[in-house]
């Protein structure tokens, strides 16, 4: 995808759903949704050990099926070998899925395919935070750059 892509994706989703986002404030997944939520988009955490939870004044759903209808783009916290189970469910549960975003790290061609040949467009490898900041002139150095951002388990 190339940048005019990415940002007619960001600036047409108003509705994302953060699987694997964490209630820990200095984990990336929580840092980047609530950055999110603070530009504007509805963001929906999704997580099943979070479940009940409330992060930035949304409760943490279970699983994907919990979603409200209306939800356009699913932002992927999990393992590239977890994706095309998370793919296949997200295709059945969220009618109004429009774009898959897959993390730092995160990404699985398979599961890309399948994605794209239901007409849904698949960003692999890369935050919306980080390209956010970098297409709307908000990037700033502190926190850019530093290893910090990251899918894997530490």
């Amino acid at each position: 995808m190339d940048d005019s892509d990415l940002k007619r994706i960001l600036t047409g989703t108003k509705t994302v759903a953060c699987l694997g986002v964490s209630p820990n404030p200095v984990r990336p997944s929580y840092f980047v949704a609530r950055y999110l939520s603070l530009r504007g988009f509805t963001v929906h955490p999704v997580n099943p050990v979070a479940a009940g939870q409330r992060i930035f004044g949304r409760e943490v759903l279970s699983s994907l099926s919990d979603l409200p209808a209306g939800v356009q783009m699913l932002d992927v916290f999990r393992r590239s070998e977890f994706v095309p189970e998370i793919v296949d469910e997200a295709l059945e549960v969220m009618p109004d899925l429009s774009v898959i975003w897959m993390q730092i790290g995160v990404q699985n061609e398979e599961a890309a395919a399948k994605a794209r040949a239901r007409g849904i467009e698949v960003v692999m490898n890369r935050c919306p935070k980080i390209e956010y900041q970098r297409l709307f002139g908000e990037l700033r150095m502190g926190g850019f750059a530093t290893g910090v951002i990251s899918s894997k388990r530490r």
